[in-house]
């Protein structure tokens, strides 16, 4: 129980957590209830960045979720420019973190970083289509030992101000290994390999990590998903 209670927080989240928490005590000296606000302000920060452990499945072939949130589309889209790997759609499916959802990004697939790239831009609404073209983004591409690639995007959002990525092009990563977060509200696209079918549904919740979305090994239709 404690576990899933007193879970770690992210690093980046700690002078957050003293701003908070240092307003908090200057409003309750002046005035009580806004203290107490100041202090359900404090407990939300802290619960915002939150880092709890995860269980990844680590056999071969299989892309996990990215993020935690719910599948909002999947459709076919083509990869962002920056990344160089051509104009050819791909199925895309888009998470979106509301800002109670955990924020720290996992890659979704093991290999090498063979592409990274940052976009400066606008912060509309995260759900919005357009997000993934105008938006602030953080572009990633990891290629299997296969050879396959698994291309894979941080976008900010309306209230996001910050995309944090700790992994750069070469490094050598592995699957649900926490890779960056974004502040306050945002999105993660990834774009599966040609001829690579999801394994969620829209409206689905995933949990980043956890949630096998697709499996590069299996061909299989796309899967529909009912509200019961």
């Amino acid at each position: 129980m404690l576990k899933t209670v007193l879970v770690p927080i992210h690093r980046a989240g700690w002078p957050f957590i003293a701003a908070f928490a240092g307003a908090a005590a200057v409003l309750w000296w002046i005035f009580l209830p806004l203290g107490l606000a100041g202090a359900v302000l404090t407990a939300w920060c802290v619960y915002f960045f939150r880092d709890p452990d995860r269980v990844t499945p680590i056999r071969d072939g299989l892309i996990v979720s990215p993020a935690d949130g719910v599948v909002q589309r999947i459709d076919q889209a083509p990869l962002p420019e920056e990344l160089g790997m051509g104009p050819e759609p791909r199925n895309r499916v888009a998470i979106f973190m509301n800002v109670f959802n955990v924020h720290v990004n996992r890659v979704p697939v093991s290999g090498t970083v063979s592409g990274a790239s940052y976009h400066s831009g606008k912060f509309l609404n995260a759900t919005l289509d357009k997000a993934s073209e105008f938006n602030e983004r953080q572009s990633l591409c990891v290629t299997t030992e296969d050879g396959v690639d698994v291309a894979f995007v941080q976008i900010a959002g309306l209230l996001a101000r910050r995309i944090l990525c700790d992994v750069y092009e070469g490094d050598m990563v592995r699957a649900g290994q926490r890779f960056g977060m974004i502040r306050f509200g945002s999105r993660v696209d990834v774009y599966l390999p040609a001829g690579v079918e999801s394994l969620v549904a829209v409206g689905q919740n995933s949990v980043a990590g956890e949630t096998v979305i697709a499996d590069i090994r299996v061909q299989e239709p796309a899967r529909a998903g009912e509200i019961r």
